[in-house]
């Protein structure tokens, strides 16, 4: 599958998902996708992200081009930060790339796959050996779709800040790491 650079499509297994990279015009499209995933998750009875999120915490991804929206046709069906460090990871050396923040509208479900296919295939354009995630700990349905989905529990850290920030101070939160081999 092509790395796509800034601005171009990559076309993935279905044929009406684009991923393409966000830029500052897109972030009230990725912020609206990621408090709509989060309603949904509150509504469940999960603490996963916050109410709302605040621009601060996805700009910095966007501005580096590691956010990316998936789009159906041309409606925002999802998105998902792709890196390729991070600072939970510190103790597994090998060359990964790091998903962060997927989320999926609901009139969307089954976008996940999509996602972590493309993510899979941008990594190994990359050399990643592995692709890796956390979520928090106590979210047992989401824990269960990435086994499902080959990811290997990788043992449980703590991290500063609400559910989906991170920061050096604040609340504590559990998280769970995952990962896939390439």
């Amino acid at each position: 599958m092509p790395s796509p650079a800034s601005g171009e499509r990559s076309r993935d297994a279905l044929p009406d998902r684009s991923f393409i990279r966000a830029t500052a015009a897109d972030v009230a499209d990725v912020l609206a996708i990621l408090d709509e995933a989060a309603a949904w998750l509150a509504a469940g009875g999960v603490r996963q992200w916050p109410a709302g999120f605040d621009a601060a915490w996805v700009t910095p991804a966007v501005e580096r081009g590691e956010t990316w929206l998936v789009r159906a046709g041309g409606d925002p069906a999802g998105t998902v930060t792709l890196d390729w460090s991070d600072p939970l990871w510190t103790d597994e050396p090998a060359p990964a790339g790091y998903l962060h923040r997927m989320a999926v509208r609901r009139r969307y479900a089954g976008t996940g796959r999509t996602i972590l296919a493309w993510a899979a295939g941008q990594a190994r354009d990359r050399d990643a050996t592995a692709l890796r995630l956390d979520c928090v700990d106590g979210n047992a349905a989401l824990r269960a779709y990435y086994e499902a989905a080959g990811f290997r529990h990788r043992g449980d850290v703590e991290v500063g800040g609400a559910p989906g920030q991170r920061s050096a101070g604040g609340a504590r939160t559990l998280v769970s790491r995952y990962e896939r081999s390439l």
